[in-house]
């Protein structure tokens, strides 16, 4: 093994093998078992044997490469633009089962580059896979960009100054941005510098682990996507009804005291979908899920200043259910006007 640069080898190596540790959590040990979670775990098995095949042919001296794992490298990246395509749309639908077509698609592709690989070998037709690696980088470019397309809708919030993108929505764009760089870097890899492929994925990986590990991300980043819900609009008198519902059930169950509530709990407790409820907070109540919930929090904590004033403003703010003390000083004084010490001041 060539180890002239034992800096770049760690780099290369240790995001390859990170990224088949983050593929087998989501594919086999993930506690939220979403269909979601299998495309994504796909996506990152098939860049980490495309990367960890660059890594091999790098450091590897030539008269020891094993062939196979070229072959198995370069037919990974076959797959790689359909894992990033139904990861794309089962997150912006929400699926909750893997559909039949896209069974029959990827199977289709599976077995396409499969039967390339058992008929042409790698091993003894060099000058085929030569050619077909053409068509391999081809057919990722099609559903990169078909991604691209799926997520138009996000990406036009994203660029609007009135709008503002869930988490979910910024996490999506992240991951395709990361696989665009990615294709890109190994075209013009390709033809200047072959490594700058590999440093590519170790750097967009770790990106998308640090945002990931983030326990506020965590939590966000497997929230449903909203949906556009022009096309059917809720009743008024369900609106009605919907909304004097959510509020006793926060008056009485006290939802928003729970950090770690979701949007699909609450949905559950009503007994309507996610959608439905993401749909009455935000085109008939004006509000996002946690601005909603925040609303409450603000109201507990003015009663709780009013009513225990010997209480640390930090134990306040907890016991109301904001996370940290800056989110319950920040979003107290963006709500009421003052910050919760100004406000208790105000009550003597």
């Amino acid at each position: 093994m060539n180890l002239d640069n034992p800096l770049v080898f760690f780099i290369c190596s240790l995001g390859v093998f990170n990224g088949f540790l983050v593929s087998t959590y989501f594919l086999f040990f993930s506690k939220q078992k979403r269909v979601q979670n299998l495309w994504f775990g796909l996506l990152v098995l098939f860049l980490s044997l495309r990367i960890g095949k660059s890594v091999y042919r790098i450091f590897v001296p030539k008269e020891e490469l094993n062939l196979l794992v070229m072959q198995i490298g370069l037919s990974a990246c076959f797959l790689i633009g359909v894992s990033l395509f139904f990861y794309i749309k089962t997150s912006i639908e929400d699926s909750q089962t893997v559909s039949k077509s896209s069974k029959i698609h990827f199977t289709a592709l599976f077995l396409i580059i499969s039967s390339v690989g058992l008929l042409k070998p790698y091993e003894t037709n060099l000058e085929f896979w030569g050619v077909f690696f053409k068509v391999i980088y081809s057919v990722w470019a099609i559903y990169l960009l078909a991604s691209i397309y799926l997520l138009k809708d996000i990406l036009a919030k994203f660029l609007s100054k009135t709008k503002k993108c869930t988490t979910s929505e910024i996490w999506l764009l992240i991951v395709t941005l990361g696989n665009v760089l990615i294709y890109i870097a190994y075209l013009v890899g390709y033809y200047y510098l072959y490594l700058i492929g590999t440093v590519t994925f170790s750097i967009v990986f770790y990106v998308l682990l640090i945002f990931f590990v983030s326990k506020k991300n965590r939590d966000s980043i497997f929230q449903a996507v909203p949906q556009k819900y022009n096309a059917k609009k809720i009743d008024k008198p369900e609106v009605d009804l919907l909304v004097e519902k959510l509020d006793i059930l926060m008056k009485e169950k006290e939802l928003y005291k729970n950090t770690n509530v979701k949007l699909l709990s609450v949905a559950k407790e009503l007994n309507i979908t996610q959608h439905k409820l993401s749909q009455l907070l935000n085109d008939n109540i004006g509000k996002s899920f946690s601005s909603f919930l925040n609303d409450y929090r603000v109201e507990e904590s003015k009663r709780l200043l009013k009513e225990k004033s010997k209480f640390t403003l930090e134990s306040i703010g907890f016991e109301a259910g904001f996370s940290s003390k800056s989110s319950f000083y920040a979003t107290f004084k963006k709500v009421v006007g003052k910050t919760p010490a100004q406000y208790q001041k105000d009550l003597l």
